[in-house]
């Protein structure tokens, strides 16, 4: 197995995931500070099972906590995958797709609310505008585009809420040296590095961010 986990084929289970039941019995850490919080995700499954394994533990952890879920839109691959996982475990979705992706008929009908917008822009606005937090699971430009946007938007002071990188099976990892490297090279600063969680659960991103809600503040992060 490679560092990024996706060199060989093959299931590799993913321990927190319960596919019979969305609410175990037994205590969990409640959370406080977050309500809805944007999963960004990809429009594919993934290479490894891992990754849908990661996405419906994800929805079980979420709607536990009462917690609703903002998303794209979509109805294929990861995006699709953690929609269904939460509605069934009974929770709410709010979904919010650009036209154009409506007219490809891959938009979620299924969803509690699907907001229609017009481009991209909106899309990351008005998903911005219903979360209180961000998580990212594995995905492509898509996902790495919202995220940054997130993250710059925080830094620029557009807004306080923070986001948390979620790192199944270490697919994250090269990213977060590459952060680690633009740190080092003077292009990133410790405050603004400082930003992005990192967790290897749904249960530990969870409780970061509710964390990081209740003390964020307002403001530019130089």
């Amino acid at each position: 197995m490679s560092p990024n986990g996706c060199a060989r084929g093959g299931r590799r289970h993913f321990p927190l995931w319960r596919p019979s039941r969305c609410r175990p019995q037994g205590a969990y850490r409640p959370v406080n500070n977050i309500k809805r919080v944007a999963v960004y995700c990809g429009s594919a499954m993934g290479a490894q099972p891992v990754f849908a394994d990661a996405a419906d533990a994800l929805a079980a952890a979420m709607v536990e906590r009462d917690v609703d879920l903002v998303y794209g839109g979509g109805k294929l691959g990861l995006m699709g995958r953690t929609a269904d996982a939460v509605l069934r475990c009974g929770g709410k979705v709010f979904g919010v797709i650009p036209d154009a992706l409506v007219n490809l008929e891959v938009a979620h009908e299924g969803v509690t609310e699907l907001h229609k917008v017009a481009d991209m822009h909106e899309r990351k606005a008005k998903m911005t505008e219903l979360a209180d937090a961000f998580v990212a699971l594995p995905g492509g430009i898509g996902t790495l585009d919202e995220l940054f946007e997130a993250w710059s938007w925080n830094a620029l002071g557009y807004h306080a809420k923070p986001f948390c990188l979620l790192n199944i099976d270490n697919f994250w990892n090269g990213m977060i040296e590459f952060i680690d490297h633009a740190t080092a090279c003077g292009f990133l600063s410790a405050q603004r590095r400082g930003q992005l969680l990192v967790a290897q659960t749904p249960e530990e991103a969870l409780k970061k961010l509710d964390e990081a809600a209740g003390t964020a503040a307002q403001g530019i992060v130089w």
